[in-house]
Parts: structure tokens; C-alpha cells; sequence
């Protein structure tokens, strides 16, 4: 019952805030400065044509009653057409969503994962070599540059070692699998097309690497930090006095408290791949929203620059919905109302 009351309270909050990111969204996509009729039809288009298209898109209508066909639109699932790709933003976002959450699903895995191993190694060798080391690499980890790793990565696995296929989402000779959920590794296991499954996940590995690298040495020392210092607390020295090893001290007993920082800064760090995958996705040639978004904003094309960010708020708000009720899970004072 408590969770049930939590879970309902995160879920009210949840839908006031995209109400508010609504309204921000669609008045920063109306002042900023530039005509998106005339940025759609070219200096040369007649009077005529352009007068026909803001009356189109309501642009001689009042801000109020704009937004309200915009969000009438949002409830219908009618986002209005995009001026560059010349097609329903739906459409788009039907086409490059779903390359863009594999590849932050995938990143994320890695984070998870792989902070998480980090961390623990540091923590139990504190002080030691794999502590150093793990600290070298957490520092160069986070001052590099998410597009300058994702260009050192291409040129190490693309072009030296190509030991794997690094460019765009599948090799030449393998047909995009039968579209499911348009995630290519999960369609190419649903439809029984192995091999293009294998071949999708390969191109997944380096680019979602790259948009990783930050966060997860990030995290790693976050969670070696919090198990270094829970390491002095009352209920460890206890368990070691007991007998209890090491090893089942580590993965029982220090893991799971020492999680609660660093769920939290990963929540957000997994929430922002989604806007940050944008160069990423340049480099890799990857097709995916988040570039989609870039070029969106360059044309100012409100209609796409209203939905993607509309996308990228929603996802923040579920990833944190996600965030508190795994928090909550670990520290059952958090559900409970307490300290």
C-alpha cells in the first residue's frame, strides 16, 4: 500500500511537470528569432504560397489558441508536419525513435554493468594498484568528450583494428529485419533473422561504448566512494566480527546501500544519453531522434523541434519516476516517509 500511494504521488507529480515543459516548449519554439515559413519556402516562394502556410501552421493566430491546437494535436497524435523531411512528425518519430533507444539501451546496459564492476574492484582493492588504475581511467573517462570518444573509438575499431562493423546499423548485404518495435537486434530475433540480429548488435557496441564512457566512470567512483565509506560503518565491522567473508559482505551487504548515490546521478546520466547521442549519431552515421532533433532545430522546424524535445522531457520524467521507485526499493525509509 505504501509503495501503491508513492507510485500514484511520483505519477501526479509526473503529469504536472510535462504540463509546464509543454508550455515551455512551445513558447520557446515561437520566439525564437526566424520565420519558419519563410525558412520552409525559400526567399523566392510567392506571397501567396507563404501567406497559405501560416495560415497553415496558425502562425497569425494568437499564442494561446496556437498552443492549443498544438497540444490538441499531442492528445491525437497529429505532431503537425516537419519542413525538412516534408512528412508527419509522427512518421519521423515512428522511424528514428526506436534506432536511438537501442543505442541508449544499450548504453546504458554498459553503464550499469560496467560502473557497477568498477566500482566494487576499486572498493575492495582501495589503495592498491586496480584502485589506481580504475582511478586513472575514471578521470580520463570523464574529461574526455562523449564525440571526441566516439572519434577515437571509430578510428581505433573502424579503421586499425576493424574487428568490427562500426558505420551506420547494418553491413551491406543484410536487409533491415521485418519492422516490430524498429529496433533492429530485437526485430531480427522476433522475426528469426539471427544473423541480422548478430550484425545490428555489432554496430550497437562501439557507438553505445562511446556515448557510455562518461557516466560509467562517473558512476564507478561514485559507488567505489559510498562502499569505501560504508566500509567503516557499524553493521560491516559486526558482520566481519561474526566471520562473515569478504566476498558475501561485499556483494550482500555493502552493494545494495552504497547503490542509492550513485542510482540516482545514473538515472539522470541515462535520461540525458537520450539528448546527448545527437553527435554520437553524426559520427556513427547512426539514424536516429536525437540527430533527427539537430537538424530540426537548425531549419527551425517547429513542429519536430516541439516533439523531439517533448520526447526527451517525457523520458526524463519516466526515467525518474524509474529512479525513485528503485531508490525506494533500496532504502525502504524513502517509500515510507521517513529520513
Amino acid at each position: 500500500m505504501d509503495l501503491l500511494k508513492f507510485i500514484l504521488k511520483r505519477l501526479a507529480q509526473a503529469i504536472f511537470v510535462l504540463f509546464g515543459l509543454s508550455i515551455v516548449i512551445f513558447v520557446i519554439s515561437r520566439i525564437v528569432p526566424g520565420d519558419p515559413a519563410r525558412m520552409a519556402l525559400g526567399s523566392r516562394a510567392s506571397d501567396e504560397a507563404y501567406a497559405a502556410l501560416r495560415a497553415e501552421m496558425h502562425l497569425e493566430e494568437p499564442l494561446a489558441r496556437q498552443y492549443g491546437y498544438w497540444i490538441k494535436g499531442v492528445f491525437t497524435g497529429d505532431l503537425g508536419n516537419s519542413i525538412t523531411t516534408k512528412r508527419a512528425v509522427s512518421i519521423d518519430l515512428r522511424d528514428f525513435l526506436p534506432a536511438t533507444l537501442e543505442l541508449v539501451m544499450m548504453s546504458a546496459v554498459f553503464m550499469v554493468i560496467f560502473s557497477i564492476l568498477l566500482g566494487k574492484v576499486a572498493a575492495r582493492y582501495r589503495d592498491k594498484w586496480p584502485d589506481a588504475l580504475i582511478r586513472v581511467l575514471s578521470y580520463s573517462g570523464v574529461a574526455i568528450p562523449a564525440f571526441v570518444m566516439a572519434i577515437l573509438l571509430l578510428l581505433l575499431f573502424g579503421y586499425k583494428w576493424e574487428v568490427i562493423p562500426v558505420i551506420g546499423r547494418l553491413s551491406s548485404g543484410f536487409a533491415a529485419p521485418a519492422r516490430v518495435t524498429g529496433m533492429y537486434v530485437l526485430d531480427g530475433i522476433l522475426s528469426g533473422q539471427i544473423a541480422t540480429a548478430w550484425n545490428a548488435f555489432l554496430h550497437l557496441l562501439v557507438p553505445a561504448l562511446a556515448l557510455a564512457a562518461g557516466g560509467l566512470f562517473q558512476e564507478a567512483r561514485i559507488i567505489r566512494t559510498a562502499m569505501t565509506d560504508n566500509l567503516t560503518k557499524d553493521y560491516i565491522n559486526a558482520s566481519k566480527g561474526y566471520g562473515v567473508p569478504n566476498r558475501l559482505i561485499m556483494r550482500k551487504y555493502l552493494l545494495k546501500p552504497s547503490m542509492i548515490p550513485a542510482v540516482s546521478v545514473m538515472g539522470l546520466d541515462i535520461a540525458a544519453l537520450m539528448a546527448n547521442a545527437f553527435l554520437v549519431e553524426t559520427i556513427f552515421t547512426w539514424p536516429g531522434i536525437s540527430r533527427y532533433g539537430m537538424t530540426a532545430m537548425l531549419s527551425k522546424d517547429l513542429n519536430a523541434i516541439s516533439a523531439v524535445i517533448l520526447i526527451f522531457g517525457m523520458i526524463f520524467v519516466l526515467v525518474n519516476i524509474a529512479v525513485d521507485l528503485i531508490v525506494a526499493w533500496l532504502d525502504p525509509r524513502i517509500r515510507l516517509g521517513g529520513d
